[in-house]
């Protein structure tokens, strides 16, 4: 039988090369090779990644990112949509000897609401409802198809003669010539409701038309208790509600703040005046008999101040628009500017037996809100702070992400009754920049890794978060481990 024998040298004459002492040169030499190069490999990613940690700039975002992004903050922070908000910090309500039915107000730059008073019920706008007007022509101008210096042809529904009784007119008549930026004078100054009726002939082609633009336009904005029937704000079936309007009207003055000094600031209007006739008018008598009626061509110039009592006699006051229907009461849509701040402030169902009783109530509203807002607010604005900020990221694919604020607020409104330094509260508001020295791992685009916050003594009185602007994945096993060594190098 044939027989081995396992304890022989001979049984196997392959050595194990790895076995001590029976690795050759050669190999030793290429295995020390391969050893150093993958050491050097390794030592190059820890620098590169180590100087990129340090020094790279993220990418700019794709247009997909953005719209990914902006629908996650939308969705998280409704201060980035909400035209309207409460103040972030609390305080007192305030108690203000308001006779208006329904009022509110708000800070212009960022829409915090400072006081208000039945904000919510449903009230006609009467001649506010002139500010839609404005606003779809506005729109209109920007889109190239119409112009203020237009010619405006005025149909009989828009003469004088046949407004209803009581309106408050600019007097158009037959045949005059008048421009799209001078029916627009008449509406904000005079509050013209035969400007208005001109305006929706020449903008929409009917009355019908231009009151779906506008519906549309406040729909758009959220404004669900504001509608209209038509557009001089005669109907008593125009609504809205003293919060909608003012959220209209921030809206208006953040898209068209020419407005204010173009229109709304205007101190009065003499019209027609002599360009604005026809040429067989021109040598009719300037002195008209208005004693039984108007009558189709109107050749007097009648001077007519601005409806808003409040311009020249409350400081920094360049606006808005009265309205009065008696199913509404004295409204007014206010605003005023103050060493860099602007409020606005809606009252709504005024009281007043006459137009002069009216006035008097809008003057004592109007006044008592703006001064006690100017008195106790303040507008702080430090634009330089809300950008992106670019911090390292370890044991991801990118070496650095960007951190940006979830929403930008134009201005933070600070309380000056709480500031130390009553001349100069702003000279109170602290900062505290919220960073961290690095970030780790998977990030996800729109989650929170630091804030801006800004304090009033030792009172926060907001807090902006810091969000990642996009998504990032996990690094391969090797970038992480030379992540561990670039983060050590660099003291992070």
């Amino acid at each position: 039988m044939l027989q081995f024998d396992l304890n022989s040298k001979n049984a196997d004459s392959k050595k194990n090369p790895w076995q001590k002492g029976h690795l050759s040169t050669r190999t030793k030499k290429i295995f020390v090779l391969c050893a150093s190069c993958l050491a050097a490999a390794f030592f190059m990613t820890v620098v590169v990644r180590a100087w990129t940690l340090r020094k790279a700039v993220p990418a700019p975002l794709s247009g997909a990112e953005k719209t990914t992004l902006n629908a996650l903050l939308d969705a998280r922070y409704p201060q980035r949509t909400d035209i309207l908000a409460q103040l972030p910090y609390k305080v007192i309500p305030a108690e203000l000897d308001v006779g208006a039915k329904s009022a509110i107000a708000i800070d212009a730059a960022n829409g915090n609401i400072l006081y208000e008073k039945n904000a919510d019920e449903v009230i006609p706008p009467a001649s506010m409802t002139k500010l839609i007007v404005l606003y779809v022509v506005f729109q209109e101008i920007a889109t190239g198809r119409i112009h203020l210096d237009d010619v405006v042809p005025l149909p009989p529904e828009a003469w004088a003669c046949n407004m209803p009784p009581h309106s408050s007119l600019m007097f158009l008549g037959k045949n005059q010539i008048v421009t799209l930026e001078e029916l627009m004078l008449g509406s904000a100054i005079c509050s013209g409701n035969d400007a208005a009726y001109a305006i929706a002939g020449y903008v929409a082609g009917s009355m019908d038309a231009f009151i779906a633009r506008m519906n549309a336009e406040v729909s758009a904005l959220g404004l669900t208790h504001t509608h209209f029937e038509e557009a001089s704000g005669y109907s008593e079936k125009n609504t809205t509600t003293a919060r909608e309007m003012a959220a209209f009207t921030k809206v208006y003055l953040e898209r068209y703040p020419e407005s204010l000094h173009k229109f709304h600031s205007k101190l009065s209007l003499t019209y027609p005046q002599e360009h604005n006739l026809p040429w067989e008018d021109r040598a009719l008598p300037k002195a008209q008999d208005f004693s039984h009626g108007l009558p189709e061509r109107i050749t007097m110039p009648i001077y007519q101040k601005n409806t808003n009592p409040l311009l020249g006699a409350l400081e920094g006051c360049d606006g808005l628009k009265t309205g009065y229907i008696e199913e509404s009461g004295y409204n007014l849509a206010l605003t005023a500017r103050q060493n860099g701040t602007r409020f606005i402030s809606i009252t709504m169902g005024g009281l007043g037996n006459n137009t002069k009783e009216g006035q008097k109530g809008r003057v004592h509203d109007g006044t008592e809100i703006m001064e006690w807002a100017f008195r106790t607010f303040a507008d702080y604005k430090n634009p330089l702070l809300l950008r992106e900020y670019s911090i390292p990221l370890v044991f991801a694919r990118a070496q650095r992400i960007n951190l940006v604020p979830a929403y930008k607020p134009e201005a933070l409104c600070v309380p000056i009754v709480a500031a130390r330094n009553k001349e100069e509260p702003l000279s109170d508001v602290r900062i505290n920049l919220v960073l961290p020295a690095v970030l780790k791992g998977t990030m996800s685009a729109g989650d929170e890794h630091g804030a801006i916050e800004y304090y009033l003594g030792e009172n926060l009185l907001q807090r902006i978060p810091l969000v990642a602007e996009r998504s990032e994945k996990r690094a391969s096993p090797w970038l992480c481990a030379a992540d561990l060594f670039a983060q050590l190098s660099l003291k992070l």
